[in-house]
């Protein structure tokens, strides 16, 4: 983290253990998110008239690359927030879900890579500038003019070997190319040799 840890106390005084807790909760959600950048945090005792005493607030505020998250628990009706370290673990647990969120959402699960696949040109349309191929697993595949490689969408002929990728978005239509290209003199077998 590029700056240290911030606490800050409302209506109360600062207590060692209650800072030892937040410290080891910010460095687990360092070990689960190495990019955070700071992290701020507001323990407040709310005063509040309940014959069972003080309900505690907790604020974790933790910035990371293009923003910043927050969490505000606020005591419920059960009193469980009577104990201050409650109210940490509650809002640090659910600092952790929003930032494995965040996490997902924006620096992804790694991404699927397409890979190629082999083909045979079934139907070419020059005039609409489309066609199809029939690919090594059995699927009939839509490509355009647009998705051939060096523009090469004029030299094909029905029957010639090609290399595609399907676009993993597949639309109402069915599934597309996004990229072709003619893989030369190879030979298209529809299925395995037989011995």
């Amino acid at each position: 983290m590029e700056t240290p840890v911030e606490i800050i106390w409302h209506n109360m005084e600062p207590a060692h253990h209650v800072t030892a807790r937040v410290n080891h909760r910010v460095e687990r959600l360092e070990q689960f998110f190495d990019r955070i950048t700071g992290c701020h945090v507001v323990v407040e005792a709310a005063h509040r008239r309940h014959q069972k005493g003080n309900q505690y607030e907790v604020r974790v505020d933790v910035t990371v690359p293009g923003g910043e998250l927050s969490i505000n628990r606020r005591p419920g009706n059960d009193f469980a927030h009577a104990d201050v370290l409650v109210a940490v673990r509650d809002a640090f647990d659910a600092m952790e879900r929003k930032l494995r969120r965040w996490k997902d959402e924006h620096t992804g699960r790694p991404e699927v890579q397409a890979a190629p696949l082999q083909g045979r040109i079934a139907e070419i349309d020059a005039h609409a500038g489309s066609g199809q191929i029939d690919t090594t697993d059995g699927r009939s595949v839509y490509f355009h003019r647009n998705a051939v490689v060096a523009g090469e969408f004029d030299g094909l002929s029905i029957g010639d070997t090609v290399e595609l990728v399907v676009d993993p978005g597949e639309d109402a239509a069915g599934a597309h190319a996004s990229t072709v290209r003619v893989i030369g003199a190879q030979k298209f077998v529809d299925r395995p040799a037989s011995s």
